[in-house]
């Protein structure tokens, strides 16, 4: 009990130095916790919707007319209801990570305006989301908000893979570690990923998991809007492979020529994956991994085009602190 109670301790103190006293390292940890628990909540958003859960809270904020948390509700099946609430519940995990990242980003020594910023948008940007989760109930779940439901996650998701990126290196000037027009297909590719994720909003909204037998769909034939994703998807594969191609005839550094080769890894298991649920008419548990499939497919996207480029290594005094995060207290 007494070792247990020691390591508690330790932990709760390393905690709290990664907050108040934090260095580069520590910093870059809280920006990866950020961009698993908000990678997290756009698949637990998911597992709402296909398990019919959308409306389980029919209010908001509150969940129902008279209460904050979960009451018996005559029209509401109390499954339904706890779905709804525990992912709202998730949403302060996300914003609290977000603080976190937001407290850390102002205690580092030397301060960094771009860091301050980037960990700025986190808890602004989940207090929007939560805001907007309430014109989605209101909306009685209407596609399109459902839709900018995701998409303000994965805006929020770019912002801390940003934030993990931009902490692991210096304040210099950005140089590029490849050509130019190689640079110029990263970002075509990272804009095709866009459009691809807003087509497979337009897919969902149009399919059969709408999250409640109330909510809405987009009257587009599922077929043409499935065939359309399908085709953006062979373009973003045809660039990531292209991209792939170039980083390696040019000899391009080796972490670029990795994340791009993660990335074409991740869009053809997400391809499969894809292809499955659609020949199997949609499970709900397949539709999920989709989710997240899209969301890793985004990450490693953004973490290609931060690998062809530098901005100089830690200054000393911040590299400093990132050798003495390292030794054990």
């Amino acid at each position: 009990m007494k070792h247990l109670l020691d390591q508690a301790r330790r932990q709760t103190v390393n905690l709290t130095r990664s907050l108040w006293s934090p260095t580069a390292a520590t910093l870059r940890r809280w920006a990866l916790v950020a961009v698993v628990v908000n990678a997290g909540i756009t698949v637990t958003g998911a597992a709402v919707r296909v398990s019919k859960s959308g409306l389980g809270c029919p209010t908001w904020p509150r969940c129902t007319p008279d209460s904050f948390v979960p009451i018996a509700h005559g029209e509401i099946s109390p499954i339904n209801m706890a779905v709804e609430f525990g992912n709202r519940l998730l949403t302060f995990l996300v914003l609290a990570v977000g603080l976190a990242c937001l407290l850390a980003a102002v205690r580092l020594l030397p301060r960094r305006r771009d860091l301050v910023r980037l960990a700025w948008l986190q808890p602004i940007g989940v207090a929007a989301q939560g805001l907007w989760g309430g014109v989605v109930v209101h909306s009685v779940l209407n596609p399109f908000t459902v839709g900018m439901h995701f998409l303000i996650s994965i805006g929020l998701i770019a912002a801390c893979v940003a934030l993990y990126a931009r902490s692991r290196e210096g304040d210099a000037a950005p140089e590029r570690l490849v050509r130019r027009d190689i640079r110029t297909l990263g970002y075509v590719l990272t804009a095709a990923v866009a459009v691809l994720l807003v087509a497979g909003v337009v897919v969902t909204g149009t399919g059969p998991h709408s999250g409640d037998e109330m909510a809405s769909r987009f009257p587009f034939d599922i077929e043409v809007v499935a065939r359309i994703h399908a085709d953006v998807v062979y373009v973003v594969v045809g660039l990531t492979f292209a991209l792939l191609f170039a980083l390696r005839v040019t000899g391009a550094p080796a972490p670029a020529r990795r994340a791009a080769l993660t990335l074409l890894a991740v869009e053809l298991a997400q391809g499969i994956i894809g292809y499955v649920q659609y020949f199997l008419a949609v499970p709900a548990f397949l539709v999920g991994l989709h989710v997240l499939g899209s969301t890793l497919v985004w990450i490693c996207t953004l973490r290609v085009v931060f690998a062809m480029r530098t901005r100089g290594p830690l200054d000393a005094q911040t590299a400093r602190g990132d050798r003495l995060d390292s030794v054990p207290a």
